[in-house]
């Protein structure tokens, strides 16, 4: 399809749904345990009435309007109505705080915000008198809203009436609004996972969404039959991506879960033929399989290591571009039919041609592990304010420590200190409301990422780390601490990792246990324990966790190898400022909270006493007290 300047979203959805009509499934959503279909048909009756319906609520051309709830038809209706109405789209993570929804809220502009139920609307209900812009709250699910009669409620069904209504008075009006948009002006404003300071609004346009996903679809053709798994947040520009600029274009069938919880469950029913997530969900499935061989038969525990030494050793094969002998195509045959095949089924991998991940660094022990498994996992670079991709792999071209060649149409650099700068079609428009911050990263039409890589003699690009977070190890040498944190991942018993160093004479590590994992390896040790907090502590636990920190050490320069660790007396949580949305670390804000452990780490003592507060969701609040240890991990 050609991208012209002309073209919009809405013009893109106009032509798909009258092309396609009653006769092709636009979507589907898994409800009380049946998988309901949505023609395009369909999908253009209820975005042409929620649209006509806005337009009826007083939205003008250009006016925010915000949406928060989990991935459901009726989410995607709700943008794309907002961009048919001439609005502007501003997604919210479903687990945003109040004070974050209060920020995005205000500093949006947002005049309307849809709720997908009681949840939702009690959030914006209790920024609702704060943010003086927002004057309706559009509610969906009726759960639980009996007795809610606010005047500035609405419900979706009632916003649809309105619609209709209007359409009758004016039935040509919503054609009209459809065509009337440029691919230049402004489509969605994204906030960024603000690893540093206050989120920060990315203006994209619709060109810019649109041509970025032309120029990935061009590497990596997908069909019109294909079909798509919705579940990562929409307020994440990876799942935008997929489900807009890709999904639109091609007109690939988009899947959504039942619940959250049962994502991984109805990826599986659904086989999706492309796939997209951060590392965190590829860890999640990596340590999956290795807590089902922990369970496994001594049979099935000698035949998936056995797959597996056949899968590595053809991955490595073709990651050296060497040719797979005809006996070792036997054996990838026999480890195929044995293992690999119920196991990318029970992933929910079975049909995937190119599963992509993104959104922060993955380590090269989860790459090689799925290139094993006959998963054929990219690794792309981008971020928000390129529409989400920049740099992928080429299927046949794979290099685990690199993310690959620019996509058609970008153009990538780096400066003399090192710095990524992109330029191209997808580059955005600029931060709302924030001249300075443009300034910063819009110069002469390059964008500066602030991360630090080089181009490698294949022309591939290697991602160091952000400039922030890079660490001048004790030999002067240059380290990324994201590279040893995905290799401590790595392990089933490790959830999370966070790398100290700095400029300091060692590496230190704060660790978060998988509490699942260690919890049944606990049980089978018969360990007592009643919570995270005291199996964390557990001396056997220690001697496990420094097993695992002595393999992540392994090959690594003595300078860069983890020489003492403590295990975290509780998960690191985005709830509590410690990771953002995406799960990347806040590398800054633990630095201050944790303090006392820093300095601890960094001194002759071998525990650290902690008295603090946990806050829970609820609202309870439990006082811990417990004496973290501190152990080495080199001789």
């Amino acid at each position: 399809m050609d991208i012209t300047k002309e073209l919009t979203i809405p013009k893109l959805f106009f032509e798909q749904a009258k092309r396609y009509g009653k006769g092709r499934v636009a979507m589907r959503e898994k409800e009380f345990g049946i998988w309901r279909p949505v023609t395009w048909y369909d999908y253009f009756d209820n975005v042409k009435y929620i649209s006509l319906g806005l337009i009826s609520l007083g939205l003008k051309e250009g006016d925010k309007v915000s949406m928060i709830g989990d991935n459901r038809p009726e989410g995607l209706w709700a943008e794309m109505a907002t961009l048919c109405a001439r609005g502007v789209g501003v997604w919210l993570f479903q687990d945003c705080l109040v004070d974050e929804v209060k920020y995005i809220i205000d500093h949006s502009d947002t005049r309307f915000l849809f709720g997908e139920g009681q949840e939702e609307v009690d959030k914006g209900m209790s920024i609702f008198h704060e943010c003086f812009k927002l004057e309706k709250i559009i509610w969906d699910d009726p759960k639980g809203m009996r007795n809610y009669d606010q005047d500035y409620l609405i419900s979706l069904k009632e916003v649809k009436e309105l619609g209709r209504e209007l359409d009758k008075k004016e039935p040509d009006l919503f054609k009209e609004l459809v065509h009337k948009g440029h691919g230049d002006e402004v489509a969605l404003l994204f906030y960024t996972s603000g690893t540093t300071s206050l989120p920060k609004g990315a203006l994209l346009s619709h060109n810019n969404m649109l041509t970025m996903g032309k120029h990935l679809m061009d590497v990596d053709p997908c069909l019109d039959t294909d079909d798509y798994v919705s579940y990562l947040p929409f307020a994440w520009i990876g799942e935008q991506m997929m489900s807009i600029s890709c999904g639109l274009q091609i007109g690939y069938t988009i899947n959504f879960p039942e619940a959250p919880e049962t994502a991984q469950e109805n990826i599986r029913e659904i086989g999706p033929h492309v796939m997209f997530a951060p590392p965190r969900m590829y860890e999640e499935m990596t340590r999956r399989v290795q807590v089902k061989h922990l369970d496994a038969t001594w049979i099935k525990r000698k035949l998936y290591e056995l797959s597996t030494k056949i899968g590595y050793h053809v991955a490595n094969l073709k990651f050296d571009k060497k040719p797979v002998p005809f006996y070792w195509r036997l054996f990838e045959w026999f480890a195929y039919i044995t293992v690999q095949k119920k196991l990318k089924d029970h992933l929910g991998l079975a049909n995937v041609r190119n599963a992509y991940t993104g959104g922060a660094a993955m380590g090269p022990d989860h790459f090689r592990f799925f290139h094993a498994l006959g998963v054929n996992l990219k690794q792309i670079y981008g971020q928000t304010e390129v529409a989400g991709i920049s740099v992928v792999h080429r299927s046949g071209d794979i290099k685990f420590d690199t993310v690959g060649h620019p996509i058609p149409g970008m153009e990538i650099k780096i400066t003399e200190d090192g710095e990524i700068i992109t330029k191209g079609s997808s580059v955005f428009l600029g931060y709302y409301k924030n001249p300075e911050a443009t300034e910063s990263a819009l110069k002469d039409g390059w964008l500066y990422s602030d991360d630090r890589g080089f181009i490698d003699d294949d022309g591939h690009l290697v991602v160091f780390d952000r400039t922030k977070d890079v660490f001048t190890l004790r030999d002067g040498k240059p380290f990324a601490p994201q590279y040893l944190e995905t290799r401590l991942k790595f392990s089933p018993y490790v959830k999370d990792s966070w790398v100290i160093g700095n400029e300091k004479d060692y590496i230190t590590a704060v660790l978060c246990i998988d509490y699942a994992v260690v919890g049944k390896w606990a049980d089978e040790k018969k360990l007592n324990y009643t919570s995270y907090t005291e199996l964390s502590q557990k001396p056997e636990v220690y001697d496990l966790i420094e097993k695992q920190i002595r393999q992540a050490n392994k090959d690594l320069p003595d300078a860069a190898k983890v020489a003492k660790f403590t295990n975290l007396y509780k998960e690191l949580d985005a709830d509590d400022d410690e990771l953002t949305r995406t799960r990347k670390l806040r590398r800054k804000f633990v630095e201050k909270r944790y303090e006392d452990i820093l300095d601890a780490l960094y001194s002759d003592a071998d525990m650290v006493h902690i008295d603090t507060t946990i806050k829970y969701e609820d609202g309870r609040e439990v006082n811990i007290k417990t004496d973290m240890k501190i152990k080495k991990a080199i001789d």
